[in-house]
């Protein structure tokens, strides 16, 4: 195992620059997610990291070893892509040792190799089988298989899951994580699906346009976001934001016709500042009438154990998801209540944390 260290690193097509200095330390042994929307550059570093790509500035260190300018080959990593890339005229075990063979390793080693990653991933009865005999939760353990037997000091996933579907995918996100807990290998993980960065990170580094917007643990992040755009993305269903000025007691904000909102701490911003209100729709509970905010609900989603609720709070769109089955109409109020705890403030010019 060893860490992976990314320092003020580039990445630029001419004029045009994808990764603008990121800089990111993923520490011995630890499950490194990043996330972002399609074209933030997650996919462009990670394929940096395996040599894929040419670094144009900047230092990528594995295990203290710069490997700016060393062959993927001779970097000791082992990517898993999002298609399977099995050899379909191949047996599962031929699949998985193919890259130990290539290194002229002995047959005894490779079948011990083999053998040790079918245990781990659950593959040992499927051995002799061939890749069009499997489901597709298979034959991505079998790809991860193939990554495990070299033994290497770091794993990098790009999208490994986004071809399974969502039963798999909850599924295998489980897999991993009790196979990252049990080998220890240092990992890169590559996802836009939030939901997958939270369950099995360490730490998640959040991108957008080629920079990194904000670093740490699943919860931090969740709890703490640094502004708008990682708080609209870290989160599911997305948090809700409304347009507000802080209240001249600052212990408050409000709405542009006075729907006023309580804040867990006074405001770092003067009364009269305009702000940007976050409160998560998990984070909503119904009100007694006559108390809470005042919601004209827009459209109901029953789930059996949720209800999901869009409407609007003094025009602006805003989503609740309660534990209660409801019995509401569209059009009608329902009086919604919030923790000043949960509540979130950021300058409504620059989209950064107040507080």
């Amino acid at each position: 195992m060893a860490s992976v260290e990314i320092q003020n690193v580039r990445k630029a097509y001419g004029d045009f620059e994808t990764i603008k200095g990121v800089s990111v330390d993923v520490p011995d042994g630890a499950f490194v997610v990043l996330v972002g929307p399609s074209g933030c550059g997650k996919s462009t570093l990670l394929r940096m990291i395996a040599g894929l790509e040419e670094i144009t500035g900047g230092t990528i260190r594995i295990g203290g070893r710069v490997i700016n300018d060393v062959e993927p080959k001779n970097r000791d990593i082992a990517m898993v892509f999002q298609n399977y890339a099995l050899y379909p005229h191949m047996t599962i075990a031929e699949n998985m040792g193919f890259s130990l063979r290539l290194a002229k390793k002995p047959k005894e080693e490779i079948a011990s190799r083999v053998t040790d990653a079918a245990r781990i991933l659950g593959l040992t009865d499927y051995l002799q089988r061939y890749p069009k005999q499997l489901s597709g939760g298979q034959r991505q353990r079998v790809a991860m298989g193939r990554a495990i037997v070299r033994n290497p000091k770091v794993f990098l996933f790009d999208e490994p899951l986004s071809n399974l579907d969502a039963k798999l995918r909850v599924q295998m996100r489980a897999e991993l994580k009790d196979i990252h807990a049990r080998i220890r290998t240092t990992t890169v993980y590559v996802t836009h699906d939030q939901i997958e960065a939270m369950t099995m990170a360490d730490r998640i580094v959040v991108m957008r346009d080629g920079v990194v917007e904000q670093v740490g643990a699943p919860l931090d992040l969740y709890d703490k976001p640094v502004n708008t755009f990682v708080a609209s993305f870290i989160g599911s269903p997305s948090m809700n934001f409304l347009s507000t000025k802080v209240a001249e007691d600052r212990k408050s904000v409000v709405t542009e016709n006075g729907v006023r909102l309580p804040l867990g701490s006074e405001a770092s911003a003067a009364s009269g500042v305009a702000v940007t209100y976050g409160i998560r729709p998990e984070h909503l509970t119904i009100a007694p009438a006559g108390e809470g905010i005042p919601m004209t609900v827009t459209n109901i989603e029953p789930t059996g154990s949720e209800t999901f609720v869009q409407g609007t709070v003094d025009g602006q769109k805003i989503s609740a998801q309660l534990r209660e089955r409801l019995f509401i109409r569209t059009g009608e109020v329902l009086n919604l209540a919030l923790a000043p705890t949960n509540s979130h403030v950021f300058d409504a010019a620059t989209g950064m944390r107040l507080g």
